[in-house]
């Protein structure tokens, strides 16, 4: 085997490695993320925001849709072993679903077009897919779900909603009032943070380690150019 190829696996192998680092530490950080929770004034208390799903469109843009969809499974499990499950598993999976309907689409209209306009696109198709999908398995999977495991009839979740917006009255009206704009306003808010922050880490994540070279320089197709000094 000659030198050159060696030398190419070897990279190959480094590369195999640095991306199951960085889904493991994507995964970490969006499982402590997952932890703080924001309650929201127009949907019921068990209905709590939160932004674990910045590291994983992050990961998502840097690696690829596959790597999202790992840290998002990754990032569900550990949840699973920290916190347990009320539903049998079966909120688990729906909350993957919809986690993977938002990062998944994002980051396939991404890697097809390399520009700002092309991440703010994903970005956007993301957020409406997550919504919709989120409607969907909440009225069809998670909301029963959760009335089996509180013990209560789906109508006393609705009573929970009407609480804090009295035009709430039925399933289709609380999806409508508050599953929704839950899943809009948490797409919009999690796709404005990785827009502002992804210049800065995207060179650690999707630099290109060749050894003949002490400073590399990468040009990050949204938001430009990025030396940076290999140790």
């Amino acid at each position: 085997m000659s030198t050159k190829v060696m030398t190419r696996q070897n990279e190959k192998n480094r590369n195999k490695i640095r991306t199951m680092a960085q889904i493991g530490m994507l995964s970490a950080i969006a499982t402590v993320l997952m932890l703080f929770e924001i309650p929201l004034p127009f949907a019921p208390s068990f209905y709590e925001i939160d932004f674990s799903e910045v590291p994983i469109l992050i990961g998502s843009f840097a690696m690829g849709p596959l790597a999202g969809a790992a840290i998002e499974l990754i990032k569900i499990l550990l949840n699973f072993a920290i916190n347990g499950t009320m539903t049998a598993g079966v909120g688990e999976i729906a909350n993957f679903l919809i986690g993977c309907s938002l990062v998944v689409p994002a980051a396939l209209i991404y890697h097809k077009k390399h520009t700002r306009t092309g991440a703010v696109a994903g970005m956007a198709a993301g957020t409406i897919f997550m919504t919709v999908v989120g409607c969907f398995l909440n009225a069809f999977v998670l909301l029963p779900a959760y009335a089996k495991a509180f013990g209560m009839p789906i109508d006393g979740l609705v009573g929970m909603g009407t609480a804090v917006n009295k035009h709430i009255t039925d399933l289709k009206t609380f999806v409508i009032l508050a599953v929704g704009p839950f899943n809009l306003l948490k797409g919009i808010l999690v796709s404005l943070i990785v827009f502002l922050v992804y210049k800065k880490i995207s060179p650690i994540l999707k630099i290109d380690m060749l050894p003949s070279y002490r400073t590399m320089k990468y040009k990050s197709p949204i938001w430009g150019y990025f030396h940076v000094q290999k140790e």
